[in-house]
């Protein structure tokens, strides 16, 4: 099964190359590659364990791929060190505001800690998400599902709630997409403005440290106020 990677390789450089001409963010290079390739490996019988097993050189450069987007903050250091109390204690927030929401919309849901716990890091890259949903008791799986839905959405529907709520500052909407929506959101952000991508990236690496902080303590709080009430 060797033409797993270069067919996966392929498609999504030609789903890019469409999406750059057609410029709608609902044709997201990710999801369309994704729905494309899932009838594939379905019609020629291929699971999800042995795709993985031959595309793992994809998976493999994620953390390299994260550090190559801090590449645009060289040129924003001045500003950044201006500003940088504003930008922890925005990151901060966001970071904290992510974790909160959503594991108690889950548990309003009905769900049990084990989803919850799988929620939690949402908003963080892949490889930092697992790790934690798993010391949380969560799912790994689950952990990694969530951080792409997030991550799609944020890059679909991120500069339009943006543009809606009269957000022009590159500096807000890029610490804002990279607090959320991580790698995706903040390749999104990069296309649209350089500048914007790069308080994105920024925004990305500080809330992972930030959530990879605080999440041990905050998720057994947030447990314990809803099993008091």
């Amino acid at each position: 099964m060797i033409w797993m990677l270069p067919l996966t390789i392929i498609i999504f450089l030609v789903i890019r190359k469409l999406a750059m001409k057609i410029k709608n963010p609902l044709f997201n290079p990710l999801v369309i590659s994704v729905i494309i390739l899932i009838p594939i490996l379905l019609i020629a019988g291929i699971n999800y364990q042995e795709y993985m097993g031959n595309v793992q050189i994809i998976n493999d450069l994620l953390p390299y791929s994260v550090v190559a987007l801090a590449y645009p903050l060289y040129e924003l250091v001045p500003q950044i060190k201006s500003r940088w109390k504003s930008i922890m204690i925005i990151t901060f927030s966001a970071s904290i505001a992510s974790m909160v929401t959503g594991v108690c919309i889950a548990f309003w849901l009905g769900s049990s800690n084990e989803i919850a716990a799988s929620i939690l890091p949402k908003s963080v890259t892949t490889a930092i998400a697992v790790t934690l949903a798993e010391n949380q008791g969560g799912v790994p799986s689950i952990a990694a599902l969530s951080v792409i839905l997030v991550g799609t959405l944020g890059g679909i529907f991120g500069h339009q709630l943006l543009n809606f709520l009269r957000i022009r500052t590159a500096a807000a909407r890029g610490l804002s997409i990279g607090a959320v929506s991580h790698a995706v959101g903040t390749a999104r952000c990069i296309e649209v403005d350089y500048k914007e991508g790069a308080y994105s990236s920024l925004s990305l690496v500080l809330c992972g440290i930030m959530t990879s902080l605080t999440a041990p303590f905050l998720f057994p709080i947030i447990v314990f106020i809803f099993q008091w009430f």
